[in-house]
């Protein structure tokens, strides 16, 4: 038998990347070095970077009918992933996203417009033969609900042998005090640097100390703090730090944080010990960040 798959829950978009120069100043009229539509959504890029890695995996969201959904339904399949369960919802739209990305530095501004399309429910997660993966990761969003999946899961685990077990994790990125729920569920949680800072952080070894306690016993808590590197502390309480892996030229940071939960995922689903699954993470998120989208990161 196969590896058996990850699978990543949560949204996929549409992306369209416009590169400046320069940031536009107001009621000005700039003109753009290109412009590329790339399939956005952090489950989904995550997914993409699993499958280039070489992790068999799987995508668990929504989508709508157009030529936008066309496209990224093609660029899924061109990576790969696999979309048992993916559900069409034609009376919807899909996500769109504007991105004004910055060749001078790689940073990158995002406009995000949200649509109709509705997230993966509990009801849905029904659906999923647990025995086909190894790994559950959920894109923090409709807490409550996801909540209900991995209770889902932590039911599975208690009824089948320990090889047999789905390892589970989350992100919590976005700063919404309804996903904070998330802490208690999954056995790696990631907390991004906009949460930390929203809690009174000030550095990711403040934070993964500092939020640790909201983890379920035994849990892995990972804060990645751009070019400071990452922190990260498991069950045996030790903090563990790795540098950030910069490139020679920053040229593209969208997608660098769904780049490094990939690698620390695929890393720690393979048996590799923490420190060296956040190594992983930092090294291959500072090789996204020197090319556009992801296909140099290998």
């Amino acid at each position: 038998m196969g590896e058996k798959r990850i699978l990543c829950v949560g949204l996929v978009c549409l992306d369209i990347i416009s590169v400046v120069d320069h940031y536009p100043a107001e009621d000005t009229d700039t003109r753009c070095l290109a412009q590329r539509w790339q399939r956005g959504g952090n489950a989904s890029n995550t997914c993409t970077v699993l499958a280039l890695l070489g992790a068999p995996c799987a995508f668990m969201g929504s989508l709508a009918p157009g030529n936008a959904a066309d496209f990224v339904r093609e660029d899924f399949q061109r990576y790969e992933v696999d979309l048992t369960h993916m559900a069409m919802h034609p009376a919807c739209a899909l996500p769109i996203s504007v991105v004004i990305s910055n060749s001078t530095n790689g940073t990158r501004t995002i406009l995000h417009a949200a649509s109709n399309l509705p997230d993966v429910t509990a009801a849905d997660f029904e659906q999923v033969n647990l025995s086909q993966y190894k790994w559950i990761h959920w894109e923090g969003r409709n807490a409550s609900e996801q909540v209900k999946m991995i209770q889902r899961v932590e039911e599975h685990n208690r009824t089948c042998p320990a090889a047999e077990r789905v390892a589970t994790s989350v992100e919590v990125e976005k700063p919404r005090p309804e996903l904070y729920q998330l802490f208690g569920y999954g056995d790696v949680v990631f907390v991004s640097k906009d949460v930390a800072k929203d809690w009174g952080f000030h550095s990711a070894p403040e934070a993964v100390k500092g939020l640790r306690r909201h983890l379920k016993p035994g849990a892995t808590l990972i804060c990645a703090w751009a070019e400071a590197g990452a922190e990260a502390m498991g069950p045996d309480g030790l903090l563990v730090h790795s540098d950030a892996f910069s490139p020679d030229a920053v040229v593209d940071t969208l997608g660098a944080g769904d780049t490094f939960n990939a690698a620390v995922i695929l890393a720690l689903s393979r048996g590799r010990p923490l420190p060296e699954a956040l190594t992983c993470g930092c090294q291959v998120a500072g090789r996204k960040c020197g090319v556009h989208g992801y296909d140099g990161i290998v």
